[in-house]
């Protein structure tokens, strides 16, 4: 079985997709229709602009995922059997599963980057990598620290991502050194994702799904919330609003694609960020 997989923020970078742009007129004209729907010029800045520019998080998530419904196009998808992504990249996937149209998942997507954006700006706050600790001790630590700091992305097996208020992050680093972390690093982004701190945009969010059109899949999609293969599109609309303010538990949804038949992996985006996760994972995974 195949399962297609599409990643999230950090993936970016200068000069993202001009190559997909100029290999075929229907990329190009997909690509030229995300300037009508977000009413301003992305590629330009997808094709010229700076590392700065694509930092910012309103730009940054409408980037990928108009990359990866680019990169869909030329990726080896026949028989592919299921479908996931890492936090943004659920909405990727969920184009890819015939849930949600180009054009609205593009939507969404500019309204949740706008909606963390204000959220991060309202509430200064922080994440962290911590690496070289199981899980279960990073969470009772996270659980005992007074300030809001929570698990928040599960990437793999000794990387698991912190997020919150910037006090209790930094308490949490401290606290996690002394426990056996081989590193604890602030990451450089002014936000706490996948943290309570979201329940702001978390709210905005959900009433731009609920005002949007949810489609029958065309195969499962694993989802960050619950990890497992769910087709409903009322469940899915559910668990795409619960994981802003929820874990990315990537590990777990990963692991569980592989139970039900997972043999072969495609990476559907910028970078091979999820591979490098997957092989840590299972080493065995195969990818194309």
């Amino acid at each position: 079985m195949k399962a297609l997989v599409f990643p999230g923020q950090g993936s970016q970078f200068v000069g993202m997709g001009k190559e997909l742009y100029d290999s075929r007129k229907d990329i190009k004209d997909l690509m030229e229709s995300a300037n009508d729907v977000l009413g301003f010029d992305i590629l330009s800045i997808m094709f010229n602009g700076t590392d700065e520019d694509l930092k910012k998080t309103e730009i940054t998530q409408p980037a990928i995922f108009i990359h990866s419904l680019a990169s869909l196009k030329v990726a080896d998808t026949f028989g592919a059997d299921m479908v996931a992504g890492h936090s943004l990249g659920e909405f990727s996937a969920l184009v890819a599963n015939g849930v949600l149209s180009f054009q609205d998942g593009l939507k969404l997507v500019s309204e949740r980057a706008k909606a963390m954006q204000d959220a991060c700006d309202a509430n200064p706050s922080s994440m962290a990598a911590i690496l070289g600790l199981e899980d279960e001790i990073v969470e009772e630590i996270c659980a005992g620290i007074s300030g809001i700091v929570v698990p928040a992305n599960y990437n793999c097996p000794g990387q698991l991502v912190i997020s919150g208020e910037t006090s209790a992050v930094e308490e949490a680093c401290e606290k996690l050194k002394t426990a056996g972390a081989k590193r604890a690093l602030m990451l450089p982004v002014n936000g706490a994702f996948h943290s309570p701190l979201m329940q702001p945009a978390q709210d905005r969010l959900a009433a731009a799904i609920e005002n949007t059109k949810f489609r029958n899949s065309t195969m499962p999609v694993y989802q960050n919330i619950t990890t497992t293969a769910v087709s409903d599109p009322e469940e899915i609309k559910k668990n795409l609003i619960l994981q802003l303010t929820g874990p990315v538990k990537w590990t777990q949804s990963v692991q569980n694609m592989i139970k039900d038949g997972a043999l072969k992996f495609v990476e559907v985006g910028p970078g091979k960020t999820l591979q490098g996760l997957i092989k840590k994972i299972n080493s065995e995974a195969v990818f194309s």
